[in-house]
């Protein structure tokens, strides 16, 4: 049987957390399996990008190598010998998903840990290097993978199964020649609802225009409701992932108290460095999928007084001018 205990703290890395640890049982205080990984260092120039922290987010030219640290902690009253290894990912259904076991992938085939398997003392770390060798004929695209470290777990002494538990660093790596695809994102539309369960919610229709995948977090404040109420903030649903030109929702569920409306609401989305701020009004449904707001017609809609702006200073530059001639003759 194999637990995944690192599915959770995955989440927990692509949602910004500093590393990945196994679970222990409540109240357990240095039980057997407890363990994490975590990245050391990241590129200078990712220095910003929350994400570059916790996993390893670069664009590299065919032909290129790189090492990066990672530490592997035990924090068990027993040693713990910890295998590292790469294995396939993707990004299916909106979710950046891990593959079973040792499944390979072009990427993870490129990632060679510094050492196969490490024996930490208890309440010890160790750092090791992992290299990611991209070959000079790669071809050009964004991939994905994970840098595991895993125990065994002896056999349970009822039913002799053992167990393991992983915990794991995602890697977004961009193959291509000279510099790396822009990330943008676009908000397209907001869509007031009723949860299954009645609580109120938005729902964000996000598309990724960009080049790069992302992981995506986000707030919502509410403003100017009845009586002046103001509520929030509240966050985006967790774990959405959009590889390049994909479009998904992201929903946001808010209080159960809160009134129908009318609200102006304010929802900012972003992924590492990249964010995005929109806002309309809104009134909840008592059931069911409100009214959709098209946030792209309002932008669609903007050229036009900027157009006429900038017909407004062309006709009052050549009225300057005419009086000036006027005034010289």
């Amino acid at each position: 049987m194999t637990r995944l205990l690192g599915l959770m703290p995955l989440t927990a890395l692509l949602a910004g957390a500093v590393s990945a640890v196994s679970s222990p049982a409540a109240g357990d205080t240095g039980s057997p399996g407890r363990f994490g990984i975590r990245l050391v260092d990241a590129p200078v120039a990712r220095r910003h990008d929350p994400r570059a922290r916790t996993g390893i987010v670069d664009h590299l030219a065919p032909g290129t190598t790189i090492r990066r640290r990672v530490e592997v902690v035990n924090m068990s009253r027993t040693p713990q010998n910890i295998q590292l290894y790469a294995a396939a990912a993707a990004i299916t259904n909106h979710k950046f998903t891990v593959s079973p076991d040792r499944t390979p992938n072009e990427l993870s085939r490129w990632i060679s840990p510094g050492e196969s398997a490490v024996t930490i003392p208890p309440w010890e770390h160790r750092t090791t290097r992992i290299t990611i060798n991209v070959p000079p004929t790669a071809s050009k695209g964004e991939r994905y993978a994970v840098i595991w470290a895993s125990d065994t777990a002896p056999p349970d002494s009822r039913h002799n199964i053992g167990a393991t538990n992983r915990v794991g660093i995602p890697v977004y790596l961009d193959v291509g020649p000279g510099g790396e695809p822009p990330s943008d994102m676009r908000i397209e539309r907001l869509t007031p609802a009723r949860a299954k369960d009645g609580r109120p919610e938005i729902v964000a229709q996000l598309h990724n225009t960009g080049g790069r995948a992302l992981t995506i977090s986000g707030t919502l404040w509410l403003s100017d409701g009845p009586g002046g109420l103001r509520a929030g903030p509240y966050a985006a649903e967790r774990g959405v992932a959009l590889a390049p030109g994909e479009s998904a929702p992201v929903a946001v569920i808010l209080d159960r108290r809160l009134p129908k409306g009318p609200w102006k609401a304010r929802l900012t989305l972003q992924s590492g460095m990249l964010t995005r701020t929109v806002s309309a009004p809104v009134t909840f449904p008592d059931s069911g999928i409100g009214r959709a707001i098209l946030l792209a017609s309002a932008t669609r809609a903007y050229a036009i007084p900027a157009a006429a702006g900038l017909l407004f200073a062309g006709a009052t530059t050549f009225l300057v001018y005419r009086r000036r001639r006027r005034s010289r003759r």
